[in-house]
C-alpha cells in the first residue's frame, strides 16, 4: 500500500538490519529500492543484508500478455543472479482485484476457466524450467483477490504443475485470510514448500472485513495483518514451524507485517517478530 508520508528505503533497510534480519524482499514501489543493481547492492552490503526474492506478477490468463510476463521474469532472473539469490516468487494477476478500491476480494476474486488454468500451468512450467536453468527455484504465492487463493485452487495448481519446476510459497496470512488452514497446507505440501512468508492475522479485523466486504487495501489499513509473536495475532506458528522442520526446510523465513506505519511502529514489530523466532527456532 502507499506510504504516507513515504519512508526512505535506507531507513527501512537500516531498521531491518538493526532488528537482526538477514535480508529483505525486493521492493519495486513502496518504498522503491534503487533501480541500479550496483547501488542497491552497495546499500545492502553496508548493512550486511541481501535480497531474498523478487515478485513477478504473471499474466498467463490474459490474452496476449505472456510475452510481457516472460520479459519481466527475465529481468528478475538477471537481478537475482547478480544478487546470488535462489528464489523467484510469482503470482498470477490475471483478473486480480486485490488492488481495487471498494471490492471484496474474497467474493469477487477471479475464477479461471479450464482454458485459463491450462495456460497458467503451461506458463508456470516454462518459467520454472527457466529458473532451474539459472540454479533458481520458482515458488508460487497463493494471494488474496487472485485466481489462486483458496484450498481448491492450491490443490489444482500443485496437481497440474510440474513438481520439479513449480514449488509453493507458504504465506500464512494470505491462507488464513482465505479460510485455509496454514498448518494443513504445511503438512500436505511440505515437500513442495520452498519459500515461507510468516504473516499473522488479527481475527477481529478479519471478521469485520468479511462481514462488511472490505477491500484488501482497506483491510490492511484497518490492521488485518501483523507479525508472528504479536499477542493480538490469531495464527499459531509453532506447529507450522515444526512441520517445516520435519520436512528439513532450508529456505527463507520472511516476516511480513504489511501494517500502516502511522499506526504500528515498524521497528517495534520487527523486533517483536525477530525475538519470537529466536525463542521458537533458536536463531
Amino acid at each position: 500500500m502507499d506510504l504516507n508520508p513515504p519512508i526512505p528505503y535506507q531507513e527501512i533497510l537500516s531498521e531491518t538490519a538493526l532488528a537482526g534480519f538477514e535480508g529483505s524482499q525486493l521492493s519495486p514501489k513502496y518504498p522503491k529500492f534503487p533501480d541500479e543493481k550496483d547501488k542497491l547492492k552497495a546499500e545492502l552490503d553496508i548493512r550486511n543484508l541481501t535480497i531474498s526474492e523478487p515478485w513477478v506478477g504473471t499474466l498467463f490468463t490474459e490474452e496476449g500478455k505472456a510475452d510481457q510476463t516472460f520479459e519481466e521474469f527475465d529481468q528478475q532472473i538477471e537481478l537475482m543472479s547478480f544478487m546470488k539469490g535462489k528464489s523467484i516468487v510469482v503470482a498470477e494477476l490475471g483478473g486480480a482485484v486485490h488492488q481495487k478500491k471498494c471490492v471484496d476480494p474474497l467474493v469477487n476474486r477471479p475464477r479461471f476457466t479450464d482454458k485459463q488454468w491450462s495456460d497458467l500451468v503451461a506458463g508456470l512450467n516454462k518459467l520454472g524450467a527457466i529458473a532451474k536453468q539459472h540454479n533458481m527455484q520458482l515458488v508460487y504465492h497463493p494471494h488474496i483477490g487472485t485466481g489462486v487463493q483458496d484450498w481448491d485452487d492450491i490443490e489444482r495448481l500443485m496437481k497440474e504443475t510440474n513438481a520439479e519446476y513449480v514449488k509453493l510459497l507458504l504465506n500464512t496470512g494470505h491462507l488464513y485470510y482465505a479460510g485455509v488452514d496454514p498448518l494443513k497446507v504445511a503438512r500436505t505440501y511440505a515437500n513442495r514448500i520452498k519459500h515461507v512468508h510468516l504473516k499473522n492475522i488479527r481475527q477481529s479485523v478479519l471478521n469485520e472485513s468479511i462481514k462488511t466486504g472490505r477491500s484488501f487495501l482497506d483491510s490492511i489499513r484497518e490492521g488485518i495483518f501483523t507479525v508472528p509473536g504479536d499477542p493480538e495475532g490469531a495464527i499459531n506458528f509453532q506447529p507450522i514451524l515444526q512441520e517445516l522442520a520435519k520436512a528439513n526446510y532450508e529456505g527463507w523465513l520472511m516476516v511480513e507485517a504489511e501494517q500502516d506505519p502511522n499506526k504500528a511502529e515498524p521497528l517495534k514489530y520487527a523486533l517483536m517478530a525477530r525475538q519470537y523466532l529466536r525463542n521458537e527456532i533458536g536463531f
